[in-house]
């Protein structure tokens, strides 16, 4: 399995960027505004609904509160050739600001490297969003 591992530091306290990445049903309002138009959450199912209409199902495995770690997993609706799809999020505390992990395993191995640029893309985008509520 190919591991794709991102991190960004942001200029918010840990427990701010943990509230923000624990509030599953808020991903479209808290960490990918624009990117996501709609978020919601039926049992542990996650349904996000791209700006096209396009809807993306992920498993909401775990939000450990203690850890500050929430894993998922994408079931249905993945755009890319993947036949598995796995992540996690943890928020590690670095004094006034925070390192935001996000690792991402997938199948097939090749597909890592297309995978990647979507990663670091989407943690760029989640660092200013969350860097921008912290100063609001």
């Amino acid at each position: 399995m190919a591991m794709v591992r991102v991190e960004a530091i942001v200029d918010a306290p840990a427990r701010q960027v943990w509230d923000a990445v624990a509030d599953v049903g808020a991903v479209h309002r808290r960490l990918l505004p624009g990117r996501v138009a709609d978020a919601r959450i039926d049992g542990d199912v996650r349904i996000l609904t791209m700006p096209d209409g396009h809807q993306v199902r992920e498993l909401i495995l775990g939000v450990d509160h203690d850890l500050r770690r929430m894993a998922y997993a994408v079931v249905e609706g993945q755009r890319l050739p993947l036949t598995y799809h796995h992540a996690a999020f943890q928020v590690l505390d670095e004094g006034p600001r925070c390192r935001l992990v996000w690792l991402t395993d997938v199948l097939p191995h090749h597909m890592a490297d297309v995978v990647r640029p979507r990663v670091e893309r989407g943690i760029t985008e989640m660092k200013a969003a969350l860097e921008r509520d912290a100063t609001s």
